[in-house]
């Protein structure tokens, strides 16, 4: 779900990785020795995190592991930031993302795309009792509303709504905090976050307003152009974790029976 574009410096650094590299082709190996280079964010909650000991959790986390277990191989997961994580596998740092990634036309001329293995939604949070409305668009466009930098939230905010100023935040968790401590109205954000947000001490009081935002939002894994070997052992593992019950175990520990998005099990 997350659900992310990249922003213009990590476009343009993957452009002149693919200068430099020439991208992988059909005869570039899957991995070496055995070992697939996985990143993730490593602070997307739930799908990605850190943990207090710095160990990486989450949906992508799990998933990514299933995967490896599939194709016998061993994962090794780093955390990467995110405005840089098409650029580090462009230049070869790692072998796939696994990190709540969405599928745009953008990205599909940097990498290559496996199936999705989730669909993601967007939704408004306010304070409970607000009288922010997100169907009126005029509400929108006057509220002061918090999003993450370089998501598909705050593209498509800006996109639907041309005359809203939203308040962008490099990570998630800032601009949760801010909405938090009242410094906002509203915020966009991918559901299954929001979720999760909702479920802490803060976010108690607040709720979701409106319904549920469907922008075929596909969240897929990533590998560099052209490394088609890769990408098919990947698309066969995970429908290999749907036919046995993997998938769905790990969408529900982490999300609840309402969050295994239908026809992703």
């Amino acid at each position: 779900m997350k659900l992310k574009t990249f922003g213009l410096m990590a476009a343009m650094m993957a452009t002149i990785g693919l200068t430099a590299c020439g991208g992988q082709t059909d005869s570039t190996p899957a991995a070496t020795d055995g070992v697939i280079r996985i990143a993730t964010e490593g602070a997307y909650a739930p799908f990605n995190y850190t943990n207090a000991d710095g160990s990486l959790g989450g949906f992508d986390v799990d998933i990514a592991n299933a995967l490896c277990a599939k194709m016998q191989v061993e994962c090794q997961i780093s955390a990467q930031d995110w405005d840089g994580i098409i650029p580090a596998l462009k230049t070869g740092k790692f072998d796939a993302i696994v990190a709540a990634m969405s599928v745009t036309p953008e990205r599909s001329e940097q990498v290559d795309f496996s199936q999705p293995y989730y669909i993601n939604s967007l939704v408004f949070l306010a304070k409970k009792g607000s009288t922010f409305n997100p169907s009126d668009a005029a509400a929108i466009e006057s509220a002061k509303i918090v999003a993450q930098r370089s998501t598909i939230s705050s593209q498509w905010l800006t996109q639907t709504y041309p005359n809203s100023q939203p308040q962008l935040y490099d990570t998630l968790d800032n601009a949760f905090m801010d909405l938090g401590n009242g410094r906002a109205d509203a915020m966009i954000s991918d559901k299954l976050p929001a979720l999760t947000w909702l479920n802490s001490d803060v976010g108690q009081g607040f709720e979701i307003k409106g319904g549920d935002i469907d922008i075929d939002d596909k969240i897929s894994i990533a590998v560099d152009k052209g490394n088609s070997e890769l990408l098919k052992r990947f698309d066969d593992a995970l429908a290999a974790i749907k036919a046995d019950g993997t998938y769905r175990q790990i969408a529900v520990k982490h999300f609840g029976e309402e969050g295994v998005p239908a026809g992703m099990e």
